[in-house]
């Protein structure tokens, strides 16, 4: 990706010439410019009254809040690495942390601006958790008094900027992944590279990759680690991103850098600073190394026309699992990642594939702490058996390699499918990669590929799944993948609600004709690029039946945790 740069003399007079933000919260709800500091941004302006945050902080409202999440220590059994791996996993964790500080400054601002002025002990948490005041299971809606509704585009366009202002404007940089977007003195938007507006900070990450790139045993994760540290200080990420491809054999792993644009709601331009620290479970990954050869068999079987799965896959792609040993940033927000399918470059993609990494950890959590108390107060009795952590485990697997799946650039051969959905892409991507991945189960059952459970297994699994899913709110991608596939599934019978008992029932013939119709309407919408379909579809079928709406009340009477919050460091590690 092409570089942007700007020379400090010039950024640090952008910064001089922004306009100061209003002093009261409630009217200047958008995040002000960047700080005279290149490697930091001032935080959301202060409620004049902080006494406003101690009076709704009461322990009360804390530990309800809290509710939303299951504890979950993340660790894991070192004793097999070497010392040099089991050091650089304590570097690993170092850079992560990094990240974790970056993540904040594009969420909100100065964290400790925002918890410091918190008394309670159970709301402080719960602001680390979400990265702010702003509750991402719950819309973004503020849960701190003072606080208006989050911003969709985050910190990183100017508080004061219109859409309109900048598709006026916009150009390859304004839109680039790695820019943060300004205003200079005289009103114009300025395109400032992650780089240079957070160098300390990438500087001090990228020490900590060369430390365990030094310790590093595997020539392959060497390589990477260096590459990384490199892309961490240009903003240029394709090398490392190959290399990663090319990793086979290391036992430790990390993800690290700006990699997903949920965050940025407004557009869907700008990547977030995440990471996941990883021990390779390599049992595991032998029974998965398998899958990855019918890629392009199932792309030629996709129930478009052929224009819509022109596009071959690579065939690189490789399936592991792994133990999560540390999350942070964008990966650490709200609701959890349990599998991962990177890299997200689309020329990367078609040239060499992806890596699916299955968290098997995080995942037994989420399954235990959540899904089976869902199923229980949810689904039918006769079909309560169906639902398998070996179905959860295929079904959230197949999720991530079906984003290798479908198209990648629109039909026009204008831009990138990414690029044309713009602030819906994110969401009708997991929609895309859920839909195909219960398609996959389905050819691969019949196949007699999947060596575990009945087909049944897979699709009542799948529904307790949106269930659990659907709970992590509009602001998630996820969740709203999830809303509109549970009305798809609904309004075609393929899910059946029972007034008397309140319990949902899967219709298998239905389910899988729906399955196909599904992965056919979101396949052509992505090719087609036809935002404006997209967003109708959106507004159509984005909102909760009377029926759903009941049941998650049956649920959240229950006690049942939206998501599963981590307990991780260097301490859990054995």
């Amino acid at each position: 990706m092409k570089k942007y740069l700007i020379s400090m003399s010039v950024f640090l007079f952008l910064i001089a010439c922004q306009p100061q933000p209003a002093s009261d919260k409630t009217d200047n709800q958008q995040p002000p410019a960047v700080n005279a500091s290149p490697d930091r941004e001032v935080a959301y302006q202060k409620d004049p009254k902080p006494d406003s945050i101690k009076k709704q902080s009461k322990k009360s409202v804390g530990e309800q809040l809290m509710a939303n999440y299951a504890s979950f220590t993340l660790t894991a059994d070192l004793s097999h690495l070497s010392n040099n791996q089991q050091k650089m996993v304590n570097y690993l964790i170092n850079a992560a942390k990094v990240m974790d500080d970056l993540f904040w400054l594009q969420s909100y601002g100065d964290k400790n601006d925002l918890l410091n002025s918190i008394d309670d002990p159970a709301i402080k948490r719960y602001a680390e958790i979400n990265y702010g005041p702003w509750d991402r299971l719950s819309g973004d809606e503020p849960f701190i008094e003072g606080y208006g509704k989050k911003p969709a585009g985050a910190r990183f366009y100017p508080p004061e900027m219109t859409k309109a202002q900048f598709n006026e404007q916009a150009d390859e940089a304004l839109r680039d992944l790695y820019t943060l977007v300004r205003l200079d003195g005289q009103g114009q938007l300025q395109a400032i590279p992650y780089h240079v507006a957070y160098e300390q900070a990438l500087l001090e990450a990228a020490e900590w990759l060369k430390k365990a790139a030094e310790l590093a045993e595997d020539p392959g994760f060497k390589k990477y680690l260096t590459l990384r540290a490199q892309a961490l200080l240009n903003d240029e990420y394709q090398a490392s991103d190959m290399a990663w491809l090319d990793m086979k054999n290391n036992a430790v792993d990390v993800v690290i850098g700006p990699i997903e644009t949920y965050e940025d709601q407004l557009f869907g331009y700008k990547a977030a600073y995440e990471a996941f620290v990883l021990i390779k479970d390599k049992a595991w990954s032998q029974k998965l190394a398998k899958y990855a050869q019918f890629l392009p068999q199932l792309q030629a079987e996709l129930p478009v026309p052929d224009k819509y799965k022109q596009e071959t896959p690579g065939t690189d792609s490789d399936l592991n699992a792994y133990d999560a040993v540390y999350y942070a940033g964008d990966a650490n927000a709200g609701s959890k990642t349990i599998a991962i399918n990177l890299p997200n470059d689309e020329q990367v993609q078609l040239e060499k594939g992806t890596r699916r990494l299955q968290l098997k950890n995080a995942m037994h959590a989420k399954f235990e702490k959540i899904l089976l108390p869902i199923a229980q107060e949810l689904v039918v009795p006769e079909q309560r058996k169906h639902v398998t952590f070996d179905a959860f485990f295929a079904n959230t697997m197949f999720h991530e390699v079906a984003h290798g799946l479908g198209i990648k650039n629109t039909l026009n051969g204008d831009t990138t499918v990414r690029a044309a959905l713009k602030e819906y892409a994110g969401a009708v991507e997991e929609g895309k990669a859920d839909i195909l991945g219960l398609y996959m189960v389905e050819k691969l059952h019949r196949m007699g590929e999947l060596e575990a459970g009945e087909l049944m297994d897979y699709y009542t699994t799948f529904m307790a799944g949106i269930f659990r899913s659907v709970r992590f709110g509009s602001s998630s991608a996820h969740g709203v993948a999830n809303l509109l596939r549970f009305n798809y599934f609904a309004e075609h019978g393929a899910f059946n609600y029972n007034q008397e008992s309140g319990h949902y029932s899967v219709n298998p013939e239905k389910m899988s004709a729906a399955i196909a119709s599904l992965s056919t309407k979101i396949l052509t919408l992505q090719g087609d690029g036809d935002y404006q379909a997209v967003a109708d579809w959106f507004e159509q079928d984005g909102q909760q039946s009377p029926q759903l709406k009941k049941a998650l009340e049956t649920i959240n009477q229950t006690g049942i945790p939206v998501d599963i919050v981590f307990q991780q460091g260097k301490n859990k590690l054995n």
